[in-house]
């Protein structure tokens, strides 16, 4: 199952059943999952702790150092979850004493000339579409889709179930289970279609649109909504849900689109 110009270092941990192309080269401190198969020309460096049955393709590497001037040095790892896919010459960076790792969750893809930098953690069943770019401490829950040519700004936050179209620049916080386009990124409605995929119900997602016409309609501030919305809606997982991403938000959430957000925008 290991092809002989693959190289091992001694010290790594690979279950009997890992399959392993040729030009591959794992490095000490790693451990591989059964069933799980690497392509050719990979390189696994020191730290990664890969789950069962994941794919790897040609010209991977996954737990680099960090690019991250504050990194000594420190022992960290990246770990990734079972049943995820990488495609072909990905990088995923390993974490630094911030975080002490960059976690890919299970059951993901992450689609070719990707990148997850140090400290990002990623939910289950996400997606990152090709050629997305994703600086140090990103935050990205379970079910959330990048469409190609992302570029996400360091210590943003994505919300469960949001889609992000393609090409877009997120510096900002994208709340649950919305849309996010155009230039600035903004809110472009409930993500319904990806909800009804995953089972929401219909009442589930009327639920949520109706708390985000107060977040995003009613012309109400942030504060505002979020104290109507505590006060006046039933409660539900989704509520809180998107009540808690709302407070806990570091950088502050997108806006919603208006000429006069792109002309500010443009003068900064």
């Amino acid at each position: 199952m290991i092809h002989p110009h693959t190289y091992i270092h001694p010290d790594a941990k690979l279950a009997t059943n890992v399959k392993i192309d040729p030009f591959t080269v794992i490095h000490q401190n790693v451990e591989i999952g059964e069933g799980t198969w690497i392509g050719s020309n990979v390189t696994i460096m020191e730290g990664a702790r890969i789950g069962k049955n994941c794919r790897i393709f040609p010209g991977a590497v996954i737990s680099a150092s960090p690019q991250d001037l504050k990194f000594e040095g420190e022992i960290t790892t990246v770990e990734i979850g079972d049943n995820t896919t990488i495609r072909e010459f990905v990088t995923i960076h390993r974490g630094t004493k911030d975080r002490w790792k960059t976690v890919v969750g299970n059951n993901c893809l992450i689609m070719a000339y990707s990148h997850i930098a140090h400290d990002c953690i990623i939910g289950d069943h996400c997606i990152m579409s090709n050629n997305t770019q994703m600086a140090g401490h990103v935050s990205m829950g379970d079910y959330a889709i990048l469409a190609g040519m992302c570029a996400v700004h360091q210590f943003v936050k994505i919300g469960k179930h949001a889609f992000i179209a393609g090409g877009s620049l997120v510096s900002k916080d994208v709340p649950p289970y919305i849309k996010a386009g155009r230039t600035p990124l903004s809110y472009a409605g409930v993500n319904s279609v990806g909800l009804k995929r995953k089972g929401f119900k219909i009442d589930q997602i009327n639920h949520v649109l109706e708390i985000y016409r107060f977040i995003y309609n009613k012309g109400l501030n942030t504060t505002q909504a979020i104290r109507y919305i505590e006060e006046d809606f039933p409660a539900s997982d989704e509520k809180d849900e998107i009540i808690a991403f709302i407070r806990q938000s570091g950088r502050g959430i997108i806006k919603r689109f208006s000429k006069n957000h792109f002309d500010e925008d443009l003068a900064d």
